[in-house]
């Protein structure tokens, strides 16, 4: 029996800050599913099953959180889900309430990610000595940074690309009301002079600690003919994982990211994806990750991603814009992160974006990793639904 098609039909966020001190938990994940089942024209009774991602407990300390806020969320007497793939679980998340639709156990899924880091200190937490594996070193920058250095001898990419990534990111970030860095006075002498955290990743080249949440309303074909908007259509969706060390492995370009693009290229029908994609909001934690992971997904050849960065294919008005919306580097609530990706690629098709929106997009892809560089989720949305 054939999947049914997934459509998105309600977005919701938050506006993205350091701190949300005026709402607890509870309070910050209803305002994004309030606001997307606002899009839907939804209200609470026509959710069949929620599905709800984080990244680890620890980060605020509130152990298996999806329990109570199972009435937030509208889910009590309805089946709940908590997912958790690390950084990339805002995408597992979605991709695991839209395979319930494709499979039709249910009809319509509300799907929320959310953090609250100001209650808890993730670099710290996340510098954990674990024994027999690599230490993270202050935090994620320091596990990362090598794996750029590796990239940039491979590569041979001069050490100003990261900068560029960041200057473009937020500038991006400038036309998105949701994200969390507005920096007004921004210049890419300001991001070249900031101070080196984990060489070669400046300040100014990494993501800030942000309070969020994000949500979608995902349905089938008759929930969406019902929508008062246009729907973005999922057209493909894939994860794949691969253990943090082992003999071979490829830290730079990981294995498991080829092989999870090159799933959703294949059930979307993409032969090329640098000339079928519109759009793409890929996760960039620490900039350099923007050249990285255009080689990675197949958008350029090894040693090539830079390339594209420095030539300005990857600003908004770019041959392929990426991180339209300011992108992790403007806006990190961690364990949201991943879906905000998906949730932005989702506005871009249907032409919901706003001030950042690319004209005539009609695919796009979002894009989330995780753990040390070892979980993958994507999807790719397009504006007509997947048999059209």
């Amino acid at each position: 029996m054939s999947k049914e098609p997934v459509a998105v039909i309600g977005i919701g966020q938050t506006k993205h800050v350091a701190a949300r001190r005026d709402v607890s938990i509870a309070g910050l994940v209803r305002e994004a599913a309030q606001r997307a089942l606002e899009d839907a024209e939804l209200t609470w009774a026509d959710i069949d099953a929620v599905v709800i991602g984080k990244a680890p407990d620890f980060f605020e300390g509130v152990m298996m959180p999806e329990l109570y806020l199972a009435d937030a969320l509208g889910a009590v007497g309805k089946p709940m889900l908590r997912v958790h793939t690390a950084g990339s679980v805002g995408g597992s998340t979605a991709l695991v309430a839209a395979n319930l639709v494709a499979a039709r156990v249910h009809g319509t899924v509300l799907t929320l990610a959310f953090e609250k880091q100001s209650e808890s200190n993730a670099m710290w937490g996340l510098s954990l000595p674990i024994p027999f594996q690599q230490p993270l070193l202050a935090g994620a920058g320091g596990f990362f940074a090598p794996h750029v250095r590796a990239y940039m001898r491979r590569s041979g990419a001069p050490d100003t690309v990261g900068s560029l990534v960041a200057y473009k990111d937020r500038r991006n970030a400038l036309k998105n009301p949701y994200a969390h860095l507005h920096e007004h006075d921004i210049t890419l002498e300001k991001v070249q002079a900031s101070p080196m955290l984990w060489d070669p990743i400046r300040y100014s080249e990494t993501c800030p600690s942000s309070d969020g949440a994000c949500a979608m309303v995902l349905t089938n074909r008759a929930g969406a003919a019902r929508a008062p908007r246009p729907p973005a259509w999922m057209l493909g969706g894939a994860m794949r994982s691969e253990p943090t060390l082992f003999a071979g492995k490829d830290a730079v370009s990981p294995q498991a990211g080829k092989d999870c693009a090159a799933d959703v290229y294949r059930q979307a029908g993409i032969a090329d994806p640098r000339r079928e994609i519109d759009a793409v909001e890929m996760y960039v934690p620490f900039s350099w990750y923007e050249p990285m992971w255009l080689e990675n997904l197949g958008f350029a050849a090894e040693g090539e991603g830079w390339k594209l960065t420095e030539a300005g294919v990857t600003e908004l008005d770019g041959d392929l814009p990426v991180n339209m919306s300011g992108g992790v580097l403007s806006t990190n609530p961690i364990g949201a992160s991943g879906m905000i990706r998906f949730a932005e690629a989702a506005l871009q098709v249907r032409g919901q974006a706003g001030e950042h929106q690319v004209d005539g997009a009609r695919k796009a892809l979002g894009h989330a990793y995780g753990g040390g560089s070892q979980f993958f989720s994507m999807w790719l949305v397009g504006a007509e639904p997947p048999d059209a």
